[in-house]
């Protein structure tokens, strides 16, 4: 019986890479091959994002560029799947007509019927949100390596102004503590040596009697040798026992993701972020005093509508005075559905592009002064691999989430912990020497296991 192969282009966040490993775990149960190139599959599936409309564009770009296969293999079923597939439906499968199958971030379970439905020769379409799919027994296909991303919730509740999560992702559902810590586990015993909990807002993770702090912490508890990590924060839900859960493990990464978009209180007001800036420091001064150590980076949304030179001014009095390591920074564009959809868009583009490169310009000198100084420090690496430049070279993060970069040694391999000391540092990257291996990491001495509140 002739297999079939399945090629997956994936776009946008991690949740994504993490949905697309869920959908290659329900193909691969089915009995789907996966292909290394589009040319080499039966199906061909663009994973989306529909959180900025760049990232819309870059897919009707790659739907043109696919219809020349398709036209060469009529046979081939294309398909639209997550954030894009739920929104633009009527668009991707009526006008787009080189697309096959449609199917939302809810509906994968049903991929294999759709697929069989497009190679019938007939469309594909589910795009229906559900109030409880968390994909909690679905084992992801992952090949072997060291980092692995983990959906621990889905959709939000948040309704932020600005953002089409809640209508393209639905409501907020969490998946079991139990079945995460289970997969966990399972990554340990395959040598994986970072996990990453995702959610569009991990802090408001609920099991029954079990909250973030409780997952964090049993996730902790699994392998003192795998790194915790967690993305994203929403400052409302960020609370003092998460933070002292962090400080409290030494292999929960010292780092937190915490957007706070505008520095002004007015603009927060219609970005309907339920906080105010004044709330947002006050937290990462409860933060850095539990942990002198920690790290934050932060999203900031420049030209929102109405948006004022004041206002913009506000954001920089933020930037000047936090001195994030990092941040993901980009010029406000409308999402239809959405709150502010509705407003109008009064910021002109060049506007926008001026003020955001102002900010980018601060954020970028902040990144490479925080970094020098970090020279003449040693640092805890996790080796990823080769560098990307060269092989004679090893790449690395450190706790903080900071690339560095240090000659290869033979006492260190991929997968090791190895203590670097920093020599020098530019915005984005950290140099170094390796000094030696680290073998084992003290994690905490509390009790294995968890008791319910």
């Amino acid at each position: 019986m002739k297999k079939n192969y399945v090629f997956i282009e994936t776009y946008g966040c991690q949740m994504n890479t993490a949905d697309t490993e869920v959908i290659l775990g329900i193909l691969k149960n089915q009995g789907y091959e996966v292909a290394e190139t589009a040319e080499q599959a039966d199906v061909v599936l663009l994973n989306t994002c529909s959180i900025r409309e760049n990232a819309e564009q870059r897919i009707y770009g790659r739907l043109g560029n696919l219809k020349t296969l398709k036209n060469a293999k009529p046979n081939l079923v294309l398909g639209i799947l997550g954030c894009m597939a739920e929104r633009l439906r009527a668009d991707l499968v009526e006008d787009k007509k080189v697309v096959d199958l449609v199917v939302g971030p809810d509906e994968y379970r049903r991929l294999p019927e759709y697929i069989d439905t497009a190679f019938s020769g007939a469309k594909g379409i589910g795009v229906r949100l559900s109030k409880t799919e968390t994909y909690d027994d679905i084992i992801p296909y992952r090949e072997d390596g060291l980092q692995a991303w983990i959906s621990v919730m889905r959709g939000c509740d948040k309704f932020c102004s600005f953002c089409v999560v809640p209508f393209t992702r639905g409501r907020e559902r969490s998946r079991s503590l139990s079945s995460i810590i289970d997969e966990i586990k399972l990554l340990s015993d395959r040598g994986f040596r970072e996990i990453t909990l995702l959610g569009q807002n991990v802090n408001s993770y609920q099991d029954a009697n079990y909250n973030f702090a409780d997952l964090t912490r049993a996730s902790a508890l699994v392998d003192p040798m795998m790194r915790i990590r967690f993305s994203t924060s929403h400052p409302q839900d960020l609370s003092r026992e998460l933070l002292e859960t962090i400080a409290e493990y030494d292999n929960i990464c010292k780092y937190i993701h915490l957007p706070f978009q505008s520095g002004s209180n007015r603009i927060l007001e219609l970005m309907n972020r339920t906080y105010t800036i004044e709330k947002y420091l006050s937290i990462l001064d409860e933060a850095r005093s539990i942990m002198p150590n920690v790290s934050f980076s932060t999203d900031i949304i420049s030209g929102f509508p109405t948006e004022t030179w004041e206002d913009h001014l506000a954001t920089i009095n933020v930037l000047q005075k936090v001195q994030f390591d990092g941040a993901y920074m980009f010029k406000y564009s409308a999402r239809e559905g959405t709150k502010a959809f509705k407003m109008p868009d009064d910021v002109p583009e060049d506007v926008k592009g001026k003020r955001l490169q102002e900010i980018i310009d601060i954020q970028h000198q902040i990144s490479y002064e925080r970094n020098q100084e970090l020279v003449g420090k040693t640092e805890i690496i996790l080796v990823e691999g080769r560098s990307k430049k060269s092989a004679e070279f090893f790449s690395g993060r450190t706790d903080s989430n900071k690339m560095v970069i240090f000659p290869k040694n033979e006492n260190a391999a991929e997968g090791d912990y190895a203590s670097v000391i920093i020599n020098r540092a530019s915005a984005a990257t950290l140099f170094g020497d390796f000094v030696q291996t680290v073998t084992k990491r003290n994690v905490t001495s509390a009790a294995l296991g968890l008791v319910k509140k």
